[in-house]
C-alpha cells in the first residue's frame, strides 16, 4: 500500500504534565491501525512541552483525517492546531490543504 499522502497536526501544548499528550498519541495509532488505512508515524514534542506534532501517512489523507477527527475535537490542547492534509509525496507542488482546528 502507498503511503504518499500524509496528515500532519501541528498544535501548542504548553501543559507541565505530558500524560494527556502521550494519551492522545496512542489512541491516533489505535484508530489509524485498526482502520487500515494508513499508519501513525510517530510525534515530536518540544522539550520544554511548548508545542508538538503528529504524523499520519496512507493512501488517502481524507479518510485518514475522518478516521481520527472526533478524537482531536475532543482534546482541549488541540484548539489551534494546524492541520495540514498532503495529497501526494513531500514534493513542490502536491497538492495541500491546511487549516487550524478551531473546538470553541
Amino acid at each position: 500500500m502507498e503511503q504518499e499522502q500524509a496528515v500532519i497536526i501541528e498544535f501548542d501544548y504548553g501543559l507541565d504534565e505530558d500524560e494527556s499528550f502521550y494519551d492522545l498519541s496512542d489512541k491516533l495509532r489505535v484508530l489509524v491501525e485498526e482502520s487500515g488505512l494508513g499508519e501513525y508515524d510517530g510525534h515530536e514534542m518540544a522539550i520544554d512541552n511548548s508545542d508538538g506534532s503528529f504524523y499520519l501517512y496512507g493512501p488517502d489523507a481524507k479518510k485518514l483525517y475522518e478516521v481520527i477527527k472526533e478524537t482531536i475535537e475532543k482534546t482541549p490542547f488541540m484548539n489551534g492546531a494546524n492541520v495540514m492534509l498532503r495529497f501526494g509525496p513531500p514534493k513542490v507542488g502536491v497538492k495541500t490543504v491546511s487549516f487550524i482546528l478551531n473546538l470553541n
